[in-house]
């Protein structure tokens, strides 16, 4: 898997479209995987997600030949603080996620997956001045009121759906400015992000409170975090050089749908009055702010 080109004539490749699609679902999957480490802390399984990462990452990079981006990454001050501040923001997004899996809030996870795009939209005519369509007002009012609807019925904010929205909003707001290819980005945040996770892995093995060596089971699946969050993420990064920006926001729906049936069908939460007039919102929202994508499509087809 190379570093992607940019797709030509601004066309979807088969190869992006295969990428973004796998990537996609395999985030739609990964509630089962959190859902068997539920007895484990979040930030424990968040260390080990940044450790196992790191081989898998820096493999791929050697075996593409392109460790020397890296290297002059490293020796950049401020590509590092902003890697720091972009690695802060992933690892804040997976613990949240991971809460959120393990405490019967799957749903909002998802909830907070589907409002995602319109965050991003709305951050760019906050932050860069971009101008909001009219189709774009609309899906954000949409979207706010169904949010609004579950304030109201809950008697509470939706914290774990908006703390995904924001973390992974900011995140990718970051990332859209970086000199270096994803792969390199990805290796670059774990690196930062190893020596802490590290050090908590192992004052949890003193103490004793540690899982991993544990059991078998526990084990296996930690030790497994590197490949469940690095091969998604490095997936993703290459099919979205290789596809449209409208077709990525198609496709981006894939994963929070996946988690909303499993969250239901799996997991057994539900749906209560709040949400069963908020997630119609959201869902029309995403239609309204689809509308003029499919229709990109369909003239650039």
């Amino acid at each position: 898997m190379a570093d992607a080109a940019v797709p030509p004539n601004n066309a979807d490749t088969p190869k992006g479209l295969a990428l973004a699609v796998t990537a996609y679902v395999l985030w739609g999957f990964l509630p089962l995987y959190m859902k068997a480490l539920a007895h484990i802390g979040p930030v424990e399984i968040v260390a080990h997600r940044v450790i196992w990462s790191v081989p898998v990452a820096g493999a791929l990079l050697i075996a593409l030949g392109r460790t020397g981006d890296l290297k002059a990454a490293l020796q950049n001050p401020k590509m590092l603080g902003m890697a720091c501040l972009t690695a802060a923001l992933i690892s804040l997004n997976w613990a949240i996620y991971i809460w959120a899996i393990a405490s019967g809030n799957a749903l909002d996870a998802a909830l907070g997956y589907y409002i995602n795009p319109l965050f991003s939209i709305t951050l760019g005519a906050v932050l860069l001045r971009e101008p909001l369509n009219k189709t774009q007002l609309i899906a954000v009012g949409l979207a706010a009121i169904g949010v609004l609807v579950l304030v109201l019925q809950a008697g509470r904010l939706p914290w774990a759906a908006l703390g995904l929205m924001v973390s992974w909003g900011f995140y990718a707001f970051f990332k859209r400015s970086w000199p270096i290819g994803p792969n390199q980005g990805f290796l670059l945040e774990v690196l930062i992000l190893l020596f802490p996770a590290l050090v908590y892995v192992t004052w949890l093995g003193a103490e004793g409170a540690g899982h991993f060596g544990a059991t078998g089971s526990d084990t296996l699946l930690l030790a497994a975090a590197g490949v469940v969050t690095a091969v998604p993420l490095l997936v993703y990064a290459n099919g979205a050089k290789l596809v449209r920006l409208s077709t990525m926001g198609i496709l981006q729906y894939i994963a929070p749908t996946m988690i909303f049936i499993t969250a239901i069908t799996f997991f057994g939460e539900q749906i209560d009055r709040g949400r069963m007039i908020a997630f119609p919102l959201i869902w029309a929202a995403l239609v309204v702010y689809s509308i003029p994508m499919i229709r990109q499509m369909r003239a650039q087809a």
